[in-house]
């Protein structure tokens, strides 16, 4: 992580979030498609709304739209919001949607509920970053 890192006991888990998803977005734009990551993301919470985090995200893995992003929810979602320390390497693209087709209904809500809030962080970064001013495809 960057210089934006500091003691996780000492951050919020809302700091956490927004300190991962700039690092999510720094990558993005070192990737061969950072407008593809920032508009994708900028579409997922409605896609998440209408019709649920485990369609939406099928979609997006279905699409290969971003592969990156799945990895970058997984990442927060299933380690980094629990291990802020954590030094694992980053799940699979399909992490995320393994844990919602094998999970119960609470981990679902939350895995929904922690995605939308991390989104939150990584599309103002996105816009911030100028990932989301072209239409991206889908």
């Amino acid at each position: 992580m960057s210089s934006l890192k500091q003691k996780s006991g000492t951050q919020t888990l809302d700091q956490r979030r927004a300190a991962h998803a700039w690092e999510a977005v720094q990558e993005a734009k070192r990737s061969d498609a950072p407008k593809k990551f920032g508009g994708q993301a900028k579409k997922l919470p409605t896609r998440i709304i209408a019709a649920g985090l485990g369609q939406a995200l099928v979609f997006l893995q279905a699409k290969k739209y971003s592969p990156l992003l799945l990895c970058v929810l997984g990442d927060w979602v299933l380690d980094k919001r629990h291990k802020p320390e954590s030094k694992t390497e980053r799940p699979p693209e399909d992490a995320l949607i393994q844990h919602i087709l094998n999970g119960t209904s609470e981990e679902m809500r939350m895995a929904t509920g922690e995605t939308l809030a991390y989104l939150q962080w990584l599309n103002r970064f996105a816009d911030a970053e100028g990932l989301t001013d072209e239409e991206a495809e889908g």
